[in-house]
């Protein structure tokens, strides 16, 4: 595969921008990093991830469920601490915990709908 220059990253196109990023920093514990004015970049490895404004001529609210079919999966170490403090902030839990090859995993959504697994297994 041909590496590019820049860093590798996921960006997700959200309806409120600042709300997003706070609830990243608060529930994941993201870092921010420099970044362009239309997005929000967290430090972390190995691609950055982003929650960013959307593009021009897309309409978030015209798709029923944001990112169906796209599975994003974040490494967590302490998975099921995050997914209790997800449950005492009223964070909607889509996949309960399961232990497996991945470690203790489970998914969750996040503001906008976006289904967001964690897993305790680097």
């Amino acid at each position: 595969m041909r590496r590019y220059p820049s860093e590798d990253s996921i960006s997700l196109q959200v309806r409120d921008l600042p709300a997003s990023a706070a609830f990243y920093e608060k529930h994941l514990g993201f870092a921010r990093q420099a970044g362009p004015p239309h997005a929000v970049v967290f430090d972390t490895t190995p691609a950055a991830f982003a929650v960013r404004a959307p593009l021009p001529g897309v309409d978030l609210d015209a798709v029923p469920q944001l990112g169906l079919g796209v599975g994003v999966w974040l490494h967590a170490p302490d998975a099921q601490g995050v997914h209790d403090a997800l449950v005492a902030d009223g964070v909607p839990i889509t996949s309960a915990p399961v232990d497996g090859p991945f470690g203790r995993t489970f998914t969750f959504a996040d503001p906008d709908g976006y289904q967001i697994t964690l897993h305790s297994r680097a």
